[in-house]
């Protein structure tokens, strides 16, 4: 047998090894050990999140009167105040379940050689003061290369967006008592 056609037929001998494998993967169903009944399993059974639904529009899903939501991992007053809070800049990413908004590059358009990133993250489902935590980035651009430096925020400016956040949280929650 030559050594081209030898490496043939391993190849084929894999791929057949690996076609048995991947569909002996779903024969038979789920496993019942001998101490498990049918009832037993069908009580383990269902999601990794719990038997919660998570969605929208659902009688789990209005808030309590913490500001929680069964939708989202985090209060939901602060999520919908820090999303109207940075609704000027483009979004680059919004997880609910974790609580992080980020925001993509924006420049004022009073200045157009500085931009500006924000990272929101909001730390529980209660609506406290400490719940939000705010990360400002600026760049500025360099005029003879063009490129991005990074350049200080003022200490003040992640407080004033938390700030904003906070009182915009609050006002929301006020209207959904009303």
């Amino acid at each position: 047998m030559t050594r081209t056609a030898f490496d043939g037929m391993t190849k084929c001998l894999a791929s057949l090894a690996l076609a048995f494998v991947v569909a002996g993967c779903g024969l038979g169903g789920q496993a019942i050990y001998p101490d498990e009944t049918e009832e037993k399993l069908a009580e383990t059974r269902g999601s990794l999140l719990g038997d919660d639904q998570i969605g929208i529009g659902g009688e789990r899903d209005r808030p309590d009167a913490s500001g929680g939501d069964a939708g989202i991992g985090v209060n939901s007053y602060l999520w919908r105040a820090s999303l109207d809070t940075v609704s000027f800049m483009p979004l680059a990413s919004a997880d609910p379940f974790g609580g992080v908004i980020i925001t993509d590059w924006y420049s004022p358009p009073d200045a157009v050689a500085e931009r500006f990133k924000i990272n929101v993250y909001i730390l529980g489902r209660d609506l406290r003061a400490d719940g939000v935590r705010a990360a400002v980035f600026r760049q500025l651009q360099d005029p003879r290369s063009g490129a991005w430096v990074d350049a200080a925020v003022e200490d003040q400016t992640p407080v004033e967006i938390e700030n904003a956040i906070l009182t915009r949280a609050r006002q929301l929650r006020i209207a959904s008592l009303q």
